[in-house]
């Protein structure tokens, strides 16, 4: 077995798509026709997105993503090497710092933000 993808349900996948490409600079692998679904190239494994309101009517009730509520049990992680220019990249685009750039005991630095719609994100070192 492998890890294929990691959905993130969003409102607005159009803004999601746009947002990670402005922020994070990963480029759309597939975008579904009527857009209610994307998939960003992130290597192996796939980021994508699905519009709240059709997972909803498949899954149920769940909790959503918003920047006022507290962030959810999860983050996405991804590795980059210069983890300051990524999180000051990612701030002008407007996504929302909580915790700058720190090197760990352990040798890596990594930094967390908040994604538009206040998903947590980790920018890091590989381990």
């Amino acid at each position: 077995m492998k890890l294929g993808y990691v959905i993130l349900y969003v409102p607005d996948v159009a803004k999601a798509v746009a947002f990670y490409g402005k922020a994070f600079g990963l480029d759309a692998r597939m975008v579904a026709e009527g857009g209610a679904f994307a998939e960003l190239k992130t290597g192996e494994t796939a980021l994508a997105f699905a519009e709240e309101d059709m997972v909803e009517t498949m899954t149920g009730e769940f909790r959503r993503n918003r920047p006022d509520g507290v962030p959810a049990g999860a983050e996405i992680g991804l590795v980059v090497e210069d983890v300051a220019q990524a999180y000051w990249k990612a701030l002008d685009a407007g996504a929302v710092g909580v915790a700058p750039p720190k090197e760990k005991p352990w040798g890596q630095v990594v930094a967390y933000v908040r994604d538009l719609n206040g998903f947590l994100v980790e920018i890091c070192t590989a381990a």
